[in-house]
């Protein structure tokens, strides 16, 4: 098969290297010195169950928008940070949306992408996704480390009901990604997954940001793995707003899902030591947003963001 893969960050170019590794074709598109580096020297990827060090096809966007049709690949993956997705899909416009064919699937964080890619390419196209338990990093231009399971929850966007086919095309690429070496399962209800995930990302992401600590530690510590499981309820109050149904297990689970995980960086903390751009909006914006306009506080995450904000303007 032919995916296109926006982002070949930790996340896009793990996939895509598991991908390219099973024989299909990928075509990754980057920007800056890390485009460069990897048309030069191609990708050196590091994961503990997988070494990749070759060339790899990769170009700007705005190449890609000159030489390449979309309907020339059978799935887009977006793996670019939830920030810039808007952006993104504006700047795409007409090369990707109405008329077009191809699939377009979401790996990334939040809760607020899919119904930007449902806005452009219509529901009929737009897969919800997740990558699940996978920490990974461009450590220099070109090179990429990555740790875990590396897993992929995807499904038709919001879910299966009045969805049949592409229930049955997710199905099918949670097939392909098996194939490849990449856990994945179709779920009926990806909406409620990614609220899931959202979950882990708001107790995790930006108090690691903040206090500079990896999983471990954090859920580990006697008051900062408290805060984490306050967050975690945070994010469970927004869901319930958006009409989502997660409850104390759910919470309880996905706390001792991280908790046990292996200790990661956070995406957020990375970017933070980089002096990259933090997905505040994303994860923390997505929760207070939910639960401010339903007349209620997200006190502890409006914290949380506010510092990382002060500390950004210092």
């Amino acid at each position: 098969m032919r995916f296109l893969i926006f982002g070949a960050g930790g996340i896009g170019a793990y996939y895509g290297a598991r991908l390219l590794t099973a024989g299909h074709q990928v075509q990754f598109v980057a920007r800056g010195p890390h485009l460069e580096a990897l048309q030069q020297r191609g990708l050196q990827l590091s994961h503990p169950d997988l070494r990749y060090d070759g060339p790899v096809n990769v170009c700007s966007q705005e190449t890609l928008k000159d030489d390449l049709k979309a309907d020339e690949f059978d799935l887009v993956i977006l793996a670019v940070k939830c920030g810039a997705t808007r952006s993104l899909l504006e700047t795409l416009g007409g090369w990707l949306g109405v008329g077009r064919r191809v699939p377009v699937l979401s790996l990334q964080n939040g809760v607020d992408n899919e119904p930007l890619i449902e806005a452009l390419v219509g529901r009929s196209r737009t897969l919800g996704g997740l990558a699940v338990r996978i920490g990974g990093h461009v450590v220099a231009p070109g090179r990429v480390e990555a740790v875990g399971p590396a897993q992929i929850l995807l499904g038709a966007w919001p879910d299966t009901v009045g969805n049949s086919a592409l229930a049955d095309l997710a199905q099918q690429f949670a097939q392909v990604f098996q194939t490849a070496g990449i856990p994945a399962t179709a779920s009926p209800d990806i909406r409620r997954e990614l609220w899931r995930k959202l979950l882990i990302n708001n107790g995790v992401n930006p108090l690691s940001a903040l206090t500079g600590l990896d999983t471990r530690r954090l859920t580990s510590h006697p008051v900062l793995g408290r805060t984490v499981y306050a967050l975690m309820e945070e994010a469970a109050a927004a869901a319930r707003r958006e009409g989502v149904q997660l409850d104390r297990n759910d919470v309880d689970e996905m706390y001792h899902l991280i908790c046990t995980f292996d200790p990661i960086k956070t995406s957020m903390l990375v970017d933070r030591e980089q002096g990259r751009p933090l997905e505040l909006e994303g994860i923390c914006g997505a929760v207070i947003h939910r639960l401010e306009a339903a007349g209620d506080e997200a006190s502890l995450t409006r914290l949380i963001r506010a510092l990382l904000e002060l500390e950004s303007e210092a």
